[in-house]
């Protein structure tokens, strides 16, 4: 899964960046997207971990992406702007980063910080990149629905709903807001649309203001988790063994690092759960979307597994932590047979059982 980090200039996303990977900030440059593969943090792997004492424990992982930042004050900068947020239109994850930090050393943009007004243009910007796509499709298709053709009426479905999408966001409202069946969403997948893509924002606060919580009521959708991140803070944060970690956080009052809040936001803002598989060679974590059936999970594992499924022999994670062991557990009667229909859940430990 992708997520691209997209912001205004001096919004510190690749102080984030560096942050969430354990490591130095890239140089970056004008046109440079960095890229960064990070584990999900997941306590129930190192409790695993500790009690099959495997090989290897592999975390489910999200591809970020750190565009440079955008600049909109002129031509030059607007037109550099579109050219890479058409870059990102198959990501699958919007983190929009905003400043909230004061530093006399960094530029604020617009000369002012200020997290709304930065949150409400980059918006803006999403949206009128969506509305010269959708633009383009209205015009495209009035051409063709008047020519006899196979994909004649499918043509005209979509110019309606595409029109209907040209409505919402005339209206300032995005996609999402118009889109209302899985059908509708299927139909028009292929485009990109920026303003369709789930989202979270990211809040790049000073020290001073660990602790403040931001209100962006009429900017986002309620639904939109809002993450505080302290770039430089969890920069030096990861930079430390893990019993200096602890001691600094305490000395700090934080029980959390920002860095695990926010990668785990943007694993459920995609829509994503993990299935666990565990044992003396690996205890892994499995990423799939919610309401992901057993034999797809199973093909997430191996396209064997999935091809010669029978069951899927699964515990709950609360369960074995309860209990102890995999044979307390199946005293107590609580593993399952599951069949290829089941809906996996978050924190299910599965061994499938298959034959090819």
């Amino acid at each position: 899964m992708k997520a691209a980090l997209v912001g205004l200039m001096q919004s510190g996303k690749s102080t984030i960046l560096a942050a969430i990977r354990g490591k130095a900030a890239g140089a970056g440059g004008a046109a440079v997207i960095e890229e960064a593969i990070v584990p999900v943090p997941d306590a129930r792997l190192d409790w695993l971990t500790g009690l099959y004492k495997p090989k290897k424990t592999v975390h489910g992982t999200i591809d970020c992406l750190d565009l440079p930042g955008f600049n909109f004050t002129d031509d030059h900068g607007r037109t550099a702007a579109r050219r890479l947020i058409n870059q990102i239109r198959t990501i699958e994850l919007l983190v929009l980063v905003v400043r909230a930090f004061e530093n006399p050393a960094v530029p604020a943009y617009r000369d002012s910080v200020n997290p709304k007004r930065d949150l409400d243009e980059l918006k803006t910007e999403l949206l009128l990149a969506d509305l010269e796509l959708v633009t383009t499709r209205i015009e495209k298709l009035e051409k063709q629905v008047n020519k006899p053709s196979k994909t004649q009426a499918q043509d005209r479905v979509e110019l309606t709903l595409q029109k209907k999408l040209q409505e919402a966001i005339e209206s300032e409202k995005p996609i999402s807001s118009a889109v209302s069946t899985e059908a509708e969403k299927e139909m028009i997948k292929s485009l990109g649309f920026l303003t369709l893509k789930p989202m979270v924002v990211a809040v790049n606060v000073g020290e001073e203001k660990l602790t403040e919580e931001f209100n962006f009521s009429g900017s986002i959708d309620k639904s939109v988790p809002v993450v505080e991140f302290c770039a430089k803070l969890e920069g030096e944060l990861s930079q430390l063994d893990a019993e200096s970690k602890r001691e600094f956080m305490a000395d700090l009052g934080i029980t959390e690092s920002a860095t695990g809040k926010f990668v785990n936001a943007c694993y459920r803002a995609l829509g994503l759960i993990s299935f666990l598989t565990v044992g003396e060679d690996e205890v892994r974590a499995w990423p799939i979307r919610h309401g992901t059936i057993a034999v797809d999970a199973a093909g997430k594992v191996h396209s064997d597994i999935k091809r010669g499924f029978i069951r899927a022999e699964t515990i709950g994670y609360n369960d074995l932590k309860e209990l102890g062991s995999e044979k307390a557990v199946k005293a107590a009667g609580k593993t399952r047979l599951e069949g290829k229909e089941y809906v996996v859940k978050d924190g299910d430990i599965i061994n499938f059982r298959f034959n090819v």
